[in-house]
């Protein structure tokens, strides 16, 4: 894998986590809640989640992408068009409420640590996303395995990051997210790069 794939990763990646979705929500309102003290678990959930999502979503990608040409050509097709549909789907969201629940009732660490991971790991349109999404930043003739892993693992990473941050400025977030003007920059943005991705995935394959 080249660095500059890898380097477009990490910006497509960047992008797509920032977007407040389920897990920053939930990570959120915990934070604020309960301190500090559950930082450390929250992010370790996100981490885990990730995580399993991730190889939920690798298994049998792999061995499909590395099956024939066919496959790996139908496989970016697909995702590019579910790219351009999630991009235009932002695009048309306009300002959303991204209400954060606070709840009412303290809980453990071991329970926010699994509400958590289950929201992160479990959500059936994040595995559907990996699915799409890594093989995007796949070369064609190298090793496809490797190549996913090492994607997979960057993400991870850079989830890490954002749910601490996240996390950490919690307070904040929140007054952003109540903002309309902020969240129609969140859709504007996030529905460009990603119909964008989408419509560079799918010209790349007619082109090829």
């Amino acid at each position: 894998m080249s660095l500059e794939l890898w380097l477009a990763f990490v910006l497509a990646s960047a992008v797509v986590l920032v977007i407040p979705g389920p897990t920053i929500l939930t990570v959120i309102s915990y934070s604020l809640v309960h301190g500090r003290r559950v930082r450390l678990p929250l992010v370790a959930a996100v981490a885990l989640g990730d995580s399993t999502a991730l190889v939920l979503s690798l298994l049998g990608l792999g061995a499909l992408l590395a099956t024939s040409a066919f496959w790996f050509g139908a496989v970016k097709t697909v995702g590019g068009l579910y790219l351009l549909y999630l991009g235009i789907k932002l695009l048309r969201a306009g300002v959303t409420v991204a209400e954060v629940q606070t709840p009412a009732v303290p809980t453990s660490g071991w329970k926010l640590f699994g509400n958590t991971w289950l929201v992160t790991a479990l959500n059936p349109k994040g595995i559907v996303f990996f699915v799409v999404f890594l093989p995007q930043f796949v070369q064609p003739g190298a090793q496809v395995g490797q190549q996913l892993w090492i994607l997979a693992t960057t993400f991870v990473l850079l989830a890490t990051l954002n749910a601490m941050l996240y996390a950490v400025f919690a307070a904040s977030a929140r007054q952003v997210l109540a903002s309309a003007r902020a969240q129609r920059r969140f859709n504007l943005t996030g529905g460009l790069l990603l119909a964008g991705a989408g419509v560079w995935a799918i010209s790349a394959r007619l082109r090829g």
